[in-house]
């Protein structure tokens, strides 16, 4: 059963599992359990996608309970006239705030996209990021005698496909967990020592304007419980207060990195 966060007569929002897709895909055939589905089945009506999560990535999710409302939200997102806010372990320290404009290629799926043109310019990346905490533990990973960790708060100003995994490896403070961008000998120790063994990210708050009552809406997700190991490891369990739930971890498949 998903946890739902926010629910009226136009719209709802879950808090998604890590390793759950929201909705079918041809590239994940085998694939039985999605978010749609199942929120379809819980709450007993259709429901429809205004945007994604990818199947690694965990937190605020929204569907319209219509086509029109899922018009007006999906055209918030495609103008960005909201505001969302992600939280990532990332690998290393970073001290301080910052902002990295960096234009990033359109990633192209090797199967879906295999027979369509890439784009001739990179396109626009805004980031903003935040440090809030790091950690450095006695855990020799790769040619170090110790492991740095940094709890990162990251608002995306545009939305590229993996916009914040790969402006964390330009920063070269991959985002834990990220087998496509980031350090695999450092994926491994985090996960054999701190029980991170998934991406490291989570859509923790999102705020926007109601598309038919036009009242503004704040909406957070809780922590799951990978992530909550992860704090009592590092000694992070005060700095989220504003985040004290858990949700069930769902085991992802080899194919996660969808």
């Amino acid at each position: 059963m998903l946890e739902i966060i926010y629910q009226d007569r136009w719209l709802v929002v879950v808090n998604k599992p890590a390793g759950m897709l929201v909705h079918r895909s041809w590239l994940d055939r085998h694939e039985t359990t999605f978010v749609m589905q199942t929120l379809r089945d819980q709450i007993g009506q259709h429901v429809f996608t205004v945007h994604r999560l990818d199947r690694p990535t965990s937190g605020v999710l929204i569907f319209a309970l219509s086509s029109e409302v899922a018009r007006l939200l999906s055209q918030q997102f495609e103008q960005h006239q909201l505001e969302k806010t992600y939280h990532a372990v990332v690998r290393g320290w970073l001290t301080e705030a910052g902002e990295l404009d960096y234009p990033l290629m359109e990633e192209r799926d090797k199967i879906a996209d295999k027979h369509s043109a890439a784009p001739a310019a990179p396109q626009s990346a805004l980031t903003r990021y935040q440090p809030l905490a790091q950690v450095e533990m006695p855990v020799p990973i790769g040619r170090y005698s110790t492991c740095r960790y940094t709890l990162m708060e990251l608002t995306p100003q545009t939305g590229r496909k993996h916009q914040l995994r790969r402006h964390m490896s330009h920063l070269r403070h991959p985002i834990i967990g990220d087998t496509n961008h980031g350090d695999l000998r450092q994926n491994r120790g985090a996960a054999g020592h701190f029980g991170c063994h998934r991406l490291m990210l989570h859509a923790s708050r999102l705020m926007l304007t109601h598309p038919v009552t036009g009242e503004s809406l704040y909406l957070q997700a809780g922590l799951d419980t990978v992530w909550q190991t992860a704090f009592d490891h590092f000694g992070w369990q005060d700095l989220l207060p504003d985040l004290p739930r858990t949700i069930p971890f769902i085991e992802p498949s080899e194919t996660e990195e969808k």
